[in-house]
């Protein structure tokens, strides 16, 4: 397969002259000189100053422990301004079609309905994994874009490698693969293979393995060439100086991340082992990622009686192959001692 990333990007992108910000024209870490190209507030309190637009920083960092160069990364204003840069850049609205998996993460469906961009939904399997013949046979000359969700959201499964490699190989379009949570899967990264795979794009994030829900930060790994699409209609101040430090902090702490990863899993486990002795919970899902799926004997019933007991859960029940199930996050030690002492209470 002859893959050709002209091909994919809208004619209007393609031929787009992006807008080029002061900080873009003249790049220098300041320390020597007098900025009078901005039009910025002069006086200094540390934030007068607009942000690094390229985030070089941060990149250069996150490009060393991700084994990957900087020009394979963009930085959004969380994974959802991403996969919008994705949508506005490849698909033609009006014209194009995406391909979504679910029951998945919602925002795919909504960020195509903005683009006005077909959504096809091809369900998952009975176990939760993609489809791959029924995928393909949904592909068409107008198919720009198949998102994949690994470990996916609600279920919490990664999906089988090979069953993902069969689509990367057999689609002449792009493949994101959401990768959210990997930080918590058994499974790699698709980041190991991403030179190997021209048409596809990685997105990750600081939201959370990394802790950093609050900063917005979402993080797109892809080839060179699909980067500089991107880099051309982001907007141009799109990561704020107060995120791109506190982003700088986290990822440098790396230990610390990796502790809080460990002890998540160790409560996950212990949370299964309770929920499984449950006579109102009919089956624990398995799960790669930081929260299980649970199918209960009745949904609404049991999130509403965790409500009044002050335990905020997701009733999952309105998506495809997900009856009656809810999804526990999985909390800090304290959080998960009470909520198990209230579901041992429920009848």
């Amino acid at each position: 397969m002859v893959f050709n990333i002209d091909k994919l990007v809208r004619e209007t992108v393609r031929g787009l002259k992006p807008y080029s910000s002061a900080r873009d024209e003249y790049v220098s870490d300041g320390s020597k000189m007098i900025f009078l190209d901005a039009n910025e507030n002069p006086f200094e309190n540390g934030l007068n100053r607009y942000p690094d637009p390229q985030q070089r920083s941060l990149k250069t960092l996150l490009a060393e422990q991700k084994q990957v160069l900087e020009t394979n990364i963009l930085l959004g204003n969380g994974s959802d301004e991403v996969l919008d840069l994705i949508f506005r850049a490849f698909c033609e609205p009006n014209q194009d079609n995406i391909i979504t998996l679910p029951p998945t993460y919602g925002m795919y469906k909504v960020l195509s309905g903005i683009n006005a961009v077909e959504n096809r939904e091809v369900l998952l399997t009975s176990d939760f994994e993609p489809d791959v013949f029924q995928i393909l046979e949904n592909v068409d000359e107008k198919t720009k874009i198949i998102f994949i969700c690994s470990p996916n959201n609600p279920t919490g499964n990664s999906f089988q490698k090979k069953r993902i490699e069969e689509l990367v190989e057999n689609f002449n379009g792009l493949v994101v693969i959401d990768e959210a949570y990997i930080d918590f899967s058994e499974s790699e990264s698709w980041l190991l293979v991403l030179a190997n795979h021209p048409n596809l794009i990685i997105t990750q994030t600081m939201s959370k393995a990394y802790g950093m829900a609050g900063i917005r930060l979402g993080i797109c790994y892809a080839s060179a060439e699909i980067i500089a699409i991107l880099n051309k209609i982001k907007p141009p101040y799109n990561i704020n100086q107060l995120t791109q430090y506190q982003a700088l902090k986290r990822v440098l702490d790396d230990t610390m991340v990796q502790e809080e990863v460990e002890q998540i899993l160790k409560e996950r486990k212990t949370l299964v082992q309770v929920l499984n002795e449950l006579d109102f919970v009919n089956k624990t899902y398995p799960s790669d990622s930081n929260f299980v799926l649970v199918k209960v004997d009745d949904a609404d019933k049991r999130y509403q009686e965790l409500l009044e007991a002050q335990v905020v859960v997701r009733n999952r029940s309105n998506q495809p192959l997900c009856e009656n199930t809810l999804r526990f996050t999985v909390g800090t030690p304290d959080e998960n001692k009470k909520l198990i002492a209230i579901l041992k209470e429920l009848k």
